[in-house]
């Protein structure tokens, strides 16, 4: 179903694969390593595996979604968000995400939704001096379940003082798409991620875009 514009008062943007992005020199390194012959597009797999290690909990929770195995991924998911030791590589900001949040600021209320700890999260955001576009942050041990559950964004929602259908989700998974879905929000799949478009569209996304700062124009259909 396409995107009703009209009914969007406030943004949920994920973190990982969404506004950030994986160094794309460290993909370049692991390339040289990787069997081409195992891979049908071994540059894209060598980018995904650096996501992988710098976001397991998003791989991880992909793979729930596969194989039905959702309370028990989650339950693994936060283990690793308490006892996982911080990342010395740092991620860096998807293209044209802080000119978009730049735009957007002021126009919507925005917050973070994800799965990422709390500590992780916004070394990200403070990093990239991101924090102050935001009217709420909601991490992976903020809500009672993490997505896909609902939970996060309905405590997002409730934070930004909007109703949960009023909310877009934007996210780079079907974890994503699925805890937009469940909450009653509308959603948008991006492919500059972990997520493939045909996984996306399955999982019930109301538009697809390349990447995150597509979602300007998204906007602009009023």
């Amino acid at each position: 179903m396409p995107i009703q514009v009209s009914k969007i008062q406030a943004l949920c943007f994920d973190v990982d694969g969404t506004l950030s992005d994986t160094d794309d020199l460290y993909a370049e390194k692991l390339l040289r390593w990787l069997p081409k012959f195992l891979f049908r597009d071994a540059r894209h797999s060598a980018r995904r595996l650096v996501m992988w290690l710098e976001a397991p909990g998003n791989a991880l929770l992909g793979y729930a979604d596969r194989f039905g195995l959702d309370d028990e991924m989650i339950a693994v998911i936060n283990w690793l968000a308490r006892h996982r030791k911080p990342s010395s590589h740092q991620f860096l900001l998807v293209p044209g995400v802080d000119d978009l949040l730049k735009q957007l600021h002021g126009r919507y209320p925005m917050a973070v939704v994800s799965a990422r700890d709390e500590r992780g999260t916004l070394r990200f955001l403070e990093r990239f001096n991101l924090v102050q576009y935001f009217d709420a942050i909601v991490t992976g041990l903020s809500a009672e379940h993490t997505k896909p559950y609902p939970d996060p964004i309905l405590l997002a929602a409730q934070k930004m003082n909007v109703l949960p259908e009023h909310c877009l989700m934007i996210g780079d998974t079907t974890v994503d798409i699925r805890a937009g879905k469940s909450a009653g929000a509308q959603t948008v799949g991006v492919l500059c991620g972990f997520g493939e478009e045909a996984e996306l569209s399955r999982f019930g996304a109301d538009e697809i875009l390349d990447s995150t700062p597509q979602l300007a124009q998204l906007l602009a259909r009023r």
